[in-house]
């Protein structure tokens, strides 16, 4: 519960530091960025735990799977859906990722959710639901921005998703987890400087030093501690049951937006913040065993 505690405050923490990097740099640079410093950083730690940095052609081909769908598809549609629509919206639609990582793990890995799963993925729905129905009545967004928002931002919960469900498969777990991030956010840092360069242009840099701080966290706190945290959980307990993080963390940056934002709390956004945290404490519980009334021992 520690790993899962900490992953989910410190996402819940990195959407405020997003939207702050959204400005005179092209998002496409800012991912870049990002995630070329937690490669490096992320090196540097698998050597530190002992872990070999050398790959073959297998570990190269996992790692450019999660490169392409974790590290650029997911964190570029996300950059880019915060132009359109508040950090909180896009949070909210992304407390979403239970449901394809449930659907996948079933159809990849055969991890068939169990009934009570069911239910409370459902009730942990509603209260995302009741959410992003207050969210969307108090953005003064107009509605085509909105959709080109929700767009980008399904768009980045898709490629979350395949890339929870793929490196808790065999393929990928056969690889020294940790060796694999690297490369795969080395992977990722290329392929988005790429993409930053057609089509933003040569790279752009800001001198502001909040700019850089949030860079920094998000590289080593919001990647490196995070993923090195979050995908053993996945592998542990299952992509569905590991995406309820992904709940809590649309509460925790209202929550801070509360503080730092004067974000205000409706009737609406409390009922949807009590049914989230009660699905996924129902989700998440152990059904208490029948205890069992023995004899006893012969004197």
């Amino acid at each position: 519960m520690i790993p899962f505690a900490i992953f989910t405050i410190v996402w819940g923490s990195t959407w405020i530091i997003i939207r702050d990097q959204i400005g005179s740099v092209p998002p496409q640079w800012s991912v870049a960025y990002r995630f070329a410093i937690a490669a490096i950083a992320m090196a540097l730690v698998a050597r530190w735990k002992g872990q070999s940095l050398k790959a073959d052609r297998g570990m190269l081909i996992a790692a450019t799977v999660l490169g392409v769908t974790q590290f650029s598809v997911n964190f570029n549609s996300v950059y880019l859906a915060e132009q359109y629509i508040t950090s909180g919206v896009v949070a909210t639609v992304f407390a979403l990722l239970l449901i394809p990582n449930s659907l996948l793990a079933w159809a990849f890995l055969g991890q068939r959710p169990s009934r009570r799963f069911l239910v409370a993925g459902l009730v942990a729905v509603a209260g995302v639901g009741l959410l992003f129905i207050h969210e969307l009545r108090s953005s003064p967004v107009a509605s085509r921005h909105i959709a080109t928002g929700l767009g980008l931002t399904l768009l980045g919960l898709l490629g979350a998703s395949a890339a929870n469900v793929y490196q808790a498969g065999d393929r990928a777990r056969r690889y020294p987890l940790l060796a694999l991030l690297a490369w795969s956010m080395a992977i990722g840092a290329v392929l988005d400087a790429a993409l930053a360069f057609i089509v933003a242009g040569p790279p752009v840099a800001e001198a502001r030093i909040g700019y850089w701080a949030g860079v920094l966290y998000l590289a080593l706190f919001g990647s490196v501690l995070c993923f090195a945290l979050y995908f053993p959980v996945v592998r542990k307990i299952g992509p569905g049951k590991a995406a309820y993080s992904s709940v809590l963390v649309p509460i925790i940056a209202m929550a801070l937006s509360t503080l730092f934002e004067a974000y205000r709390w409706s009737p609406l956004a409390i009922a949807g913040a009590v049914l989230s945290l009660g699905g996924m404490l129902l989700a998440l519980a152990r059904r208490r065993r029948p205890m069992l009334v023995t004899a006893p021992d012969a004197a």
